[in-house]
This record gives C-alpha cells, structure tokens and sequence, in this order.
C-alpha cells in the first residue's frame, strides 16, 4: 500500500435512529473531525427494510456468529436462551438478531457518512468504541452516551440501542460504502491542515 492509500483509507459510518433522536449528530461528527478524518459524503435518510437487510451480511456464518454471542450473553447473565427465545441453535438465534437489527435500522431516520484518513477504519472504530455499550471505555461515543445493555435487548426482542455502526475492516467498508453511496456521492478535497498532520 503507498502513502497515497493510506490517506485515503475509507470508512462507513451511520448514526442510528437512537443517536438521530437524541440529538447526537452533530458530537459524533465532530468526534471523529477533530481527529482529523475527512468526512466526505453524508446523507440523511430514512432506510427502507431491503436497504436495511442488505447493510449485513447476512450470510450462514454471520448468523451463526451472531446467535453465538447471544448465548455467549445468555450464559454470562445466567438466562436460560431456549426458554427466553424458544431456541438454543445459534442460527436461528442469529435469524432473529438480525431480524431485529433490520427493524431497529428502520425505525426511524439515520444520518450515513463516509470518512477517509489515515487508518479511518481503526481510528473510527476506537472513537465510537465497543459494540456493546457496557464494554465501551468512557471517552468513546458509545462510553459517553449509551447505557443499553445486551441482556436488556435480548429479553425485549430487540437490537442493542448503541447509537452509531462504524465498519469493521476494509472488506466490510467497501461494502457498506457501495450499498449506501454511488462515487458520485463521495467528495474528495484537502483539509486546510492536511500538510501539517502528516
């Protein structure tokens, strides 16, 4: 990768239909501005159910791997997921997750941006902080402002409330980033202090 890439890493973010609601736009713009990331497309909108779906993966394995961290959640707080969710299969446990997920995106409006910068994917993804609200570092989006609970979320059926997505890795964020926007969309220009940054 030449240094031309590395300052333009991309990243997707979008602030949620709980972040919108609150009020949250504006801190969590300014978050990741002043570390010096270049926001370069944003819009708001109102996801439709398809947009929503096809923002995950949704794949066999994501499933999967979604309904494991829900047991895995289930076995931490002491719950017993079978009797909660009528399952303890970790698809179809996922099925449900991102059925919930898919509805939550859809809720209500969410305001869908690009970042680039230098490592913007890292560097988003350690502002917001952890996925989960109560293992988010204070200081972080997440830390700061979302007290919602995995636990809570799973006995009412619903996503987590955390107020912001941030892509994963590289594959994930150019994924996101061509569900979401078409080039035309996205701005490139220079940031008065780019020169004196790096």
């Amino acid at each position: 990768m030449n240094k031309a890439d590395l300052k333009q890493e991309r990243t997707c973010v979008i602030i949620k239909p709980d972040g919108v609601k609150r009020g949250l736009v504006g801190e969590c713009i300014k978050r990741v501005e002043q570390r010096g990331l270049k926001l370069i497309a944003t819009k708001m909108m109102r996801a439709s159910e398809i947009q929503a779906e096809k923002h995950y993966p949704g794949t066999k394995e994501w499933l999967v791997g979604m309904g494991g961290k829900t047991l895995e959640t289930y076995a931490k707080y002491g719950k017993d997921a079978k009797k909660e969710l009528g399952t303890n299969d970790p698809l179809k446990i996922g099925q449900m997750v991102y059925e919930w997920n898919t509805e939550f995106l859809t809720s209500g409006p969410v305001v869908v941006m690009v970042f680039s910068g230098i490592h913007a994917i890292d560097m988003v993804r350690k502002i917001v902080g952890k996925t989960l609200p109560v293992f988010a570092e204070m200081g972080t989006i997440r830390g700061d402002f979302s007290v919602d609970s995995p636990a809570l979320a799973n006995a009412g059926k619903r996503a987590v409330h955390n107020l912001i997505h941030a892509s994963g890795d590289p594959e994930e964020a150019e994924r996101e980033i061509k569900h979401w926007f078409t080039e035309k969309e996205i701005h490139d220009y220079k940031r008065a202090e780019e020169d004196i940054m790096f």
